[in-house]
């Protein structure tokens, strides 16, 4: 049975998870040691390092990617482990982001990945008679599971079930046993707020003799000993099960022990428990972050403290193969893996959830406790932004947005961050690549209600985007605010003339005189950015940087500006990934002109490396269109005499199940195939060789 605050708890698990790993991820080993911790920070009561973004890691990688098996394969039917396998393929840049890719033999992950990649099945891919003992039984069985979890409430046996078929692409023996563990914590933590009693029943789903077993074992018995200092506890781990008994890169079984060491320690509260994680040292991130999602669950949203959820601002970069999912909503993503919690447990969704699913859309409802839907200030000295539940217009509540003081030409920002770039973040962790969730020819509307509380004259605001090559704010024209009423702002989004997006809001301007200045509240009840997109990608403002070309993500191949053009070159299969990951219906329109080799193609419809169609030149004096389904496949092909540098107009149209390509103007393809009804446009090659794409013209039909 779902639980009725199902939503929330989902929402506060996911955050949690998120802090445990943005407070680890600073402090993770091998650099930091428990020593240095300990000298360095002391005790730890708040995140260490600040950051201008958190480029998140593999520990939210995985859970997010990997779950979308459930859409991929198993949408109506029990899970396998090879669903899973295929979006471990499906979602990663072979080598770049997702997860450590330490060379084959080193990283389990890297390992799992080519086995997988050069045919071996999943379990087998991550089995012990594949690849031994101490690398399945390394930490990462259990840190890419927290979603199995939160998708199976109050079913312990299911969830730890699903997060052991999970683990199994990767992780075999106690590997697995740490999803299950995880899996089964997670889904009781719904229906207790007594720690002792979810980890009892994580412990009830793995075997009384196995190895991760023992050590929880263990750490309980001297917590009941001893209840007041984690750090005498941690000695006894270092003593007894530490990373000289346990070899290879990072091993589970001292991590399993400094889990369940933080969860008792932190006697139920959230923020202690991810802090003494963090504290212990060994693999910092993925164990502050398994805690979190167990702890966010259990002590809710109001459990969660506001210095530890202010910098996340429901805001998460991953790192997989599409730019948009990278760019990831925590309140919107909560309720898709809701909407999955309620399929799975075969339950009807609830109606206001149902409604609040905008695939490929940006729906910023505020509905959820303190969400703030990682919308943004430009100038916190004139305005401050909290959640609200005093006035709202649709949903259960609003962002607040305070001014304080502006006159007459003071100017403050409200956005949301659309795109980003290298500068936006401090490191290059995982290395994220994105593609804009808003573009031209888009309408964003937002509700907004005025409180005045002190000015001569009433508040105004412009609707804005800001262009991503020259920084440059392009604004419609300012609306006077209403007091006391709710006023729908609607925006048409302007043609960008082939550069991108990365800011999208309303700037604030106070109108009032010095001796008079404005002072009062803006509530937000909603912010939606809906319609069809049309716009162009002009590589002359466009970026090298992450190892791309913004705003594609590639895949293989050396990419570059040439001429104002994209350049290809490589050696073996490559290809890049633009645009809306959900968009169904569109025309894109470039040039190719074949330098050297057979292939040179156009992506449409694909929904990751290996799903999706691609059409274009397949050999000499041919054109080809492929289906991709864990591999190209060559579904039709016709005669077209082209030639080496000279350059060809494409047009491919994607349009219910018709697919066509008209080159020059020309209708020379048309296929009927609609198993991919939606997905990013791109280019590539399926061999050897190099290739010049054009500017592109995207339009949604």
């Amino acid at each position: 049975m779902i639980p009725k605050n199902y939503l929330e708890k989902v929402y506060a698990g996911f955050l949690g998870m998120n802090i445990g790993i943005r407070l680890g991820a600073p402090v993770e080993p091998t650099i930091w040691t428990y020593e240095r911790i300990r000298d360095t920070y002391g005790n730890i009561t708040g995140y260490v390092k600040e950051f201008k973004n958190f480029a998140a890691d593999d520990d939210v990688n995985g859970p997010v990617y990997f779950l979308r098996a459930l859409y991929d394969d198993a949408k109506d039917r029990e899970l396998i482990p090879q669903d899973v396998a295929k979006a471990w393929l499906n979602y990663a840049r072979e080598g770049v982001g997702m997860f450590w890719w330490g060379g084959y033999g080193i990283s389990t992950e890297h390992t799992a990945y080519l086995n997988l990649k050069h045919g071996i099945p999943a379990p087998d891919s991550g089995s012990i008679k594949q690849n031994g003992k101490i690398m399945a039984e390394q930490i990462g069985g259990q840190i890419f599971i927290d979603t199995w979890g939160l998708v199976n409430p109050c079913n312990v046996k299911k969830a730890a079930d699903y997060g052991e078929i999970a683990a199994s692409v990767s992780h075999d023996g106690n590997g697995k046993y740490g999803a299950r563990f995880f899996c089964a914590c997670i889904s009781k933590a719904f229906e207790t707020q007594d720690i002792m009693e979810i980890i009892e029943t994580g412990l009830s789903e793995i075997p009384e003799d196995c190895t991760y077993h023992k050590v929880a074992d263990a750490v309980i018995d001297f917590y009941q000993n001893n209840p007041d200092n984690f750090r005498d506890c941690y000695e006894m781990l270092v003593r007894d099960w530490g990373y000289d008994k346990y070899k290879g890169v990072c091993h589970i079984i001292p991590n399993a022990g400094v889990c369940v060491l933080a969860m008792l320690y932190g006697k139920g509260d959230f923020a202690r428990t991810v802090e003494i994680a963090t504290m212990c040292g060994w693999d910092t991130d993925c164990n502050a972050g398994n805690v979190g999602t167990v702890l966010g669950v259990m002590c809710g949203i109001s459990g969660i403290p506001g210095k530890y959820r202010k910098p996340i601002n429901d805001g998460i970069v991953l790192s997989g193969i599409s730019g948009s999912l990278n760019n990831l909503d925590v309140p919107s993503y909560a309720k898709e893996v809701a909407a999955l919690g309620y399929r799975l447990a075969g339950e009807d969704i609830p109606e206001n959830l149902k409604e609040a699913l905008k695939f490929g859309e940006i729906h910023f409802d505020f509905s959820l406790p303190g969400s703030t839907h990682n919308m943004r200030l430009s100038d916190e000295f004139f305005c401050m932004m909290s959640h609200s539940t005093e006035k709202f217009m649709t949903g259960k509540g609003s962002l607040k947005v305070l001014v304080d003081r502006m006159s007459r030409g003071n100017q403050c920002k409200l956005y949301y961050k659309p795109f980003y770039t290298r500068d936006n973040f401090s490191d290059e962790r995982y290395s994220p690549v994105f593609t804009p969730t808003v573009y031209s020819g888009q309408k964003m509307t937002m509700r907004l209600f005025l409180e005045q509380w002190n000015g001569w004259e009433t508040l105004g605001i412009a609707p804005y985007i800001r262009t991503m090559s020259d920084k440059k704010e392009h604004l419609s024209g300012y609306i006077k605010l209403v007091e006391n009423e709710w006023l729908t702002v609607e925006y048409d989004i302007p043609d960008t003339q082939g550069d991108l997006i990365d800011e999208i809001g309303i700037v604030i301007e106070g109108y009032s005189t010095q001796k008079a200045k404005s002072l009062g509240v803006i509530y937000v009840d909603s912010m939606d950015i809906t319609g069809k997109s049309k716009y162009s990608i002009d590589f002359r403002k466009q970026k090298k940087e992450f190892g791309t070309i913004t705003p594609f993500a590639v895949n293989h191949g050396a990419w570059d500006v040439e001429d104002g053009k994209l350049s290809l070159m490589r050696c073996e299969e490559a290809f890049a990934y633009a645009g809306n990951y959900y968009a169904k219906d569109y025309l894109i329109k470039t040039s190719i002109m074949p330098i050297n080799g057979t292939s040179h193609l156009l992506q449409v419809r694909a929904q990751g490396a290996m799903r999706g169609y691609a059409i274009g030149f397949s050999e000499p004096g041919k054109v080809a269109f492929y289906k991709n389904s864990m591999g190209y496949k060559k579904i039709t092909e016709t005669s077209f005499e082209w030639k080496f540098n000279q350059n060809y107009e494409f047009t491919v149209q994607s349009k219910g199940e018709s697919i066509e390509l008209l080159i020059d103007g020309e209708k020379i393809i048309e296929v009927k195939d609609y198993d991919y009804k939606y997905g990013m446009f791109g280019c590539g090659s399926l061999s050897m060789g190099r290739t010049i794409f054009g500017n592109f013209e995207v339009s949604e039909l």
